[in-house]
């Protein structure tokens, strides 16, 4: 045999070896470009164990505090994931179950959340409609609309997966379904906020308007004690000298002792809900001035040590309380001052 057909024969073994593996190469690579990226997996709903994140549960009781306040006053209510008034107040609870300001400020955000997990479910955003879910269920596990906001979303969100079957978006139109979304439910939050912010300038214009009354009320019935009294007086100035000069030794020791005040009742101040939910506390002393039928006539603060972003709430409610206080009649009207506590 030549030396050519040698080679020949050499070659041709490995020559049909390598042919075979790049054809077998060509059509994995057809099958994978047929196939595509494996889909990535369906994230996990969120569940009443699980929606607080482990970065808000891993802070402090005073931390917590800080940090709902915060996100309280710059709207960020129950959004976004991990950083919402929400989620803190939440774990604030887990960490100080009886935490007064929390179950208050929960209170106040559970009804917004049902609102805006409506909304989600709304807007088709059911990735947001689940975690408001998952807040809802572990601010309160028996709340009455729970049952039928889950059916609400698990009947339209299985409606919207039958629709996305028969119509692929591309990942340009995803990202932009995401931002419209994003953009809305920002927008939902801050509707309910400014509903709230009105719900409670009205409810604060009733009760001023109420104390507005109650003052007029008073100061009625101090108007009319003190033509009453002066009635009396001058009936009694009429009576003859001689019968009344013997009492009127003896009358003297109870009228100085009658200027003395003497509380019938001092309700305690309301504590403001603001204050309340960012644990602020604080004292201010008031000075008042007892009027002969024992109510309060007149009364305003002498100083405040109070965090400064609550000092006027804390006034307001302090002056509030005191102008319900009553004394026992007095000979005449009485200026004492005191220091009301907020703990």
């Amino acid at each position: 045999m030549s030396a050519s057909k040698k080679l020949f024969h050499g070659v041709a073994p490995v020559a049909l070896t390598l042919a075979i593996a790049c054809a077998l190469g060509a059509c994995k690579k057809d099958d994978a470009a047929a196939t595509g990226p494996a889909a990535p997996q369906a994230a996990a709903k969120p569940t009443p164990e699980s929606v607080v994140s482990a970065s808000v549960a891993s802070m402090g009781a005073d931390q917590l505090r800080e940090a709902a306040g915060k996100a309280y006053n710059e709207n960020r209510l129950y959004a976004p994931a991990g950083n919402n008034a929400m989620e803190y107040y939440l774990a604030l609870r887990d960490k100080v179950p009886g935490d007064a300001g929390a179950s208050s400020a929960l209170n106040d955000l559970l009804p917004m959340a049902v609102v805006a997990a409506e909304q989600g479910v709304t807007r088709q955003d059911y990735a947001e409609a689940n975690r408001l879910l998952a807040l809802i269920g572990k601010a309160d596990a028996n709340h009455p609309a729970l049952a039928r906001l889950k059916a609400s979303v698990a009947s339209n969100e299985a409606k919207a997966q039958k629709e996305a079957e028969t119509q692929k978006l591309t990942a340009e139109e995803e990202a932009k379904k995401q931002a419209d979304l994003a953009k809305k439910r920002e927008e939902d939050q801050k509707k309910l906020q400014e509903q709230q912010k009105q719900q409670t300038a009205a409810q604060e214009q009733q009760r001023q308007q109420q104390a507005a009354a109650e003052a007029e009320r008073q100061k009625q019935a101090a108007a009319a004690a003190e033509a009453e009294r002066q009635k009396q007086a001058a009936a009694a100035a009429e009576k003859p000298t001689q019968a009344a000069a013997p009492s009127a030794a003896p009358a003297a020791r109870p009228s100085a002792a009658s200027n003395e005040l003497r509380p019938i009742s001092t309700p305690s101040p309301r504590f403001p809900p603001a204050a309340q939910r960012a644990g602020g506390t604080g004292s201010v002393q008031v000075e008042f001035t007892v009027g002969t039928d024992g109510s309060v006539s007149s009364a305003r603060v002498v100083s405040s040590d109070t965090p400064r972003q609550f000092q006027r709430d804390f006034e307001r409610e302090a002056l509030a309380a005191v102008k319900r206080w009553r004394f026992q009649p007095v000979g005449q009207a009485t200026t004492s001052r005191r220091t009301i506590s907020f703990e």
